[in-house]
């Protein structure tokens, strides 16, 4: 998102961004195991691990480096922030209670020799800072695994803080 549009939202809520940005959050996904998909301590909230689904359709497959090109990992990258900020939204009420996205952990399934995982996470990076602005920029960590859960190529998990 350029300067230019992010100024013209500048007071919108988040919904209103996603709205402007054309996201419609999906169906909320249930946990596919013994977890919330959101958990709420204090003020922060710790968004358990979202991968590439669309609601419960699952929109990507495969390895970084293999038969998943970066713009299909960004892709990806950008649906599983989506599904998590479903969980989020679920877990708050409303995404203008959140007052900083503190952490982003993104895991890239990808091949040994593919080290570009930083840049696949940016797929999901860019929605968050589009979403919540300032408040959207947070410490991040992309890294590389052999596999994740359901042949996923992303699995990212967020902590948020929230007011």
């Amino acid at each position: 998102m350029s300067i230019e549009t992010f100024n013209t939202l500048k007071g919108a809520t988040p919904e209103a961004r996603l709205a402007e940005l054309g996201i419609e959050l999906p169906e909320r996904r249930q946990p596919v195991g013994n977890y919330a998909g959101a958990v709420t301590t204090g003020n922060l909230v710790f968004v358990a691990g979202h991968g590439t689904f669309n609601g419960s359709l699952q929109t990507h497959k495969g390895k970084l480096g293999g038969e998943v090109s970066i713009e299909e990992g960004k892709a990806g990258a950008r649906n599983a922030v989506i599904s998590a900020l479903t969980s989020l939204k679920g877990e708050i009420g409303e995404l203008s209670r959140v007052k900083r996205v503190v952490r982003l952990f993104g895991m890239v399934a990808s091949t040994p020799d593919f080290f570009r995982q930083p840049e696949v996470i940016d797929g999901a990076s860019d929605v968050l800072t589009a979403v919540f602005g300032a408040a959207g920029i947070h410490a991040r960590c992309a890294v590389g695994f052999a596999a994740l859960p359901f042949n996923m190529p992303i699995e990212l998990e967020m902590v948020v803080e929230i007011e």
